[in-house]
């Protein structure tokens, strides 16, 4: 069991079992690639603590395979999100979409038990050029403009994750994959290569643009690997950076404002999916234990509950074929069971006690509570609120419930239903049982997560939460489900830039339109000139007296002798 740890890192089943689905069909490939997490899984079991198969290349030491308690956790996840997404997908008869996720997934486990910055690299790009695929498989020109977008932005990270990696080792003569901090120039391209996949704000449209465009089953997998290898990467390389804390509590905030004006019900959870990295981001700012641990539950736990709002979503989308808001409502009456696990994901997503949630966003909160952040416990706290006022009582209720525009889809495929099943049991699972995820995190746990100030603040911020959602529906005052696109930071270079760029090219055509013509007129005189002089009627064209000529050339004669002898 050990050799094969030590031969086969956690990536390698994944990219075997994506180069056999290339030749398998059917059921074959079904098994195939749903042995693979659950393979891989058992064999994290058995992994000790420590760096495999270490070498050098180059004058670089590489460290492909670091096992500690921080990236195990991570490979557990990863494995559970694989299984949950291969299940919801195994209605899919696509060959590069089914490939795709399992590069996808590999890279993944790659990137979090990389020991080194060139491993992480490696995993990094890979990580990009495998979802992609997941984008442009919706087959749409909306998926296709989103994609490239898409992958600019990974490509830039990668980029930038490349540079910080070369100057680290410039200046600490090491590519070890450990803490970075920022106190050199290498530490802020790294921050910054993290903080793209992380999406911080201003660089967080990737996210909200392109995973509403991929397919029901793709956007199931782009919620739970790209953002949190990120969250990993952070936690790994930058815990208790102070910048962190502010950077993650305006992302908490701004995305609220977004999902409650959007139609669009998975471009909802996407600005969610940002508020929720937010609270992450603000646990490994403040670097303590508590707020580390409460970082990763947190990431642990939104994978889960996110991936199973994201598939109920799919389910809507794949039955009728649309998802927004305005567009749907009553499918409890048709899909009682995918209306079920939505709402447990909502419980979950909103820190409803009992559910996932609640036992690791509680830690962040309390960990913002003991470094005396008030201002940033306020805008957290609101972020609170906010979430279970979009995504826990929106998403449901315009899916749901709400008008009945008279859809009768039928229930989902068994596999889809069954793939929320598993998600809605692991988020209730986890919430009534916190010690079982408690037990994995990277510091020993001292916390309680359902003590009576905990539980009776945060019934208070959902209980005014939803009395402030049946407020504004019944007064007419929220904001209206309306067919639109809603643009935020992405309006600068999906708007703003191009037309700026249409106005520059009229402006330079008009000056080259005049340049041109300025062109053509002086040539075309010239040419008039040159044959005024040299056409038939020219004056170098017309007869000269021989004498004169004799005369013209003994004058040249002499000028150049005389020129000579002077």
């Amino acid at each position: 069991m050990m050799i094969w740890t030590i031969d086969l890192p956690p990536f390698m089943p994944f990219y075997l079992a994506a180069l056999l689905s290339v030749f398998l069909r059917g059921w074959l490939r079904a098994i195939v690639m749903l042995a693979v997490p659950v393979l891989g899984g058992l064999q994290l079991t058995g992994l000790e603590i420590g760096e495999y198969n270490i070498f050098a290349l180059m004058g670089f030491e590489f460290s492909p395979f670091r096992v500690d308690r921080l990236s195990i956790l991570f490979g557990y996840l990863f494995h559970i999100a694989a299984f949950i997404g291969i299940l919801y997908s195994l209605h899919v008869r696509d060959t590069v979409q089914q490939v795709a996720a399992l590069l996808y997934a590999g890279s993944a486990l790659g990137a979090v038990f990389a020991g080194d910055l060139i491993t992480l690299f490696v995993f990094w790009e890979m990580l990009a050029v495998s979802s992609v695929f997941l984008i442009l498989a919706r087959n749409t020109e909306a998926a296709r403009r989103a994609s490239i977008r898409y992958l600019v932005f990974q490509v830039l990270s990668g980029v930038l994750l490349l540079g910080g990696a070369l100057l680290y080792f410039g200046s600490t003569g090491t590519l070890a994959f450990n803490y970075i901090g920022l106190d050199s120039p290498a530490g802020y391209f790294i921050l910054a290569a993290f903080g793209i996949k992380s999406a911080f704000p201003f660089v967080h449209n990737w996210l909200t643009d392109a995973y509403p465009e991929a397919t029901p089953t793709g956007t199931v997998f782009l919620s739970a690997f790209t953002t949190k290898v990120a969250v990993y990467a952070l936690a790994r390389g930058f815990p208790g950076v102070e910048v962190l804390v502010y950077i993650g509590a305006a992302m908490t905030c701004f995305p609220i404002f977004f999902a409650v004006i959007e139609n669009n019900l998975r471009r909802v959870l996407a600005y969610s999916m940002i508020n929720q990295i937010g609270f992450m981001v603000v646990g490994i700012g403040i670097g303590t234990e508590l707020a580390l641990n409460g970082a990763v539950a947190h990431a642990f736990n939104d994978v889960i509950f996110k991936g199973l709002l994201m598939m109920s979503m799919g389910a809507v989308l794949h039955m009728t074929g649309r998802i927004n808001g305005s567009d749907l409502g009553s499918l409890y009456k048709s899909m009682p069971w995918t209306t079920a696990f939505c709402m447990v994901g909502a419980a979950s997503i909103s820190a409803f006690p009992l559910f996932s949630g609640f036992v690791s966003k509680s830690m962040v909160m309390s960990a913002v509570l003991q470094e005396d952040l008030g201002l940033i416990w306020l805008m957290m706290l609101f972020a609170s609120a906010g979430v279970f006022h979009h995504a826990g009582i929106k998403i449901p209720y315009f899916a749901f419930f709400g008008h009945d525009p008279g859809y009768r889809p039928g229930e989902a495929p068994v596999n889809m239903v069954l793939a929320m099943g598993i998600g809605a049991v692991l988020c209730l699972f986890i919430g009534c049982y916190p010690v079982f995820l408690y037990d994995l995190l990277p510091f020993a746990v001292d916390y309680t997560a359902y003590d009576i100030t905990h539980v009776l603040a945060q019934l208070q911020i959902l209980f005014f939460s939803a009395a402030a959602f049946a407020w504004l529906q019944l007064s007419g005052i929220y904001p209206p489900e309306l067919h639109s696109t809603n643009l935020d930071v992405d309006w600068l270079y999906r708007r703003f830039a191009p037309n700026c760029i249409k106005r520059l090219g009229v402006v330079v055509k008009r000056y080259d339109d005049a340049f041109r013509n300025l062109f053509i007129s002086r040539f075309n005189r010239t040419l008039y000139f040159l044959e005024q002089q040299n056409g038939s009627h020219g004056v170098l064209a017309s007869g000269w007296p021989i004498g004169s000529m004799v005369l013209w050339v003994a004058i040249l004669l002499a000028t150049c002798l005389l020129l000579f002898f002077i």
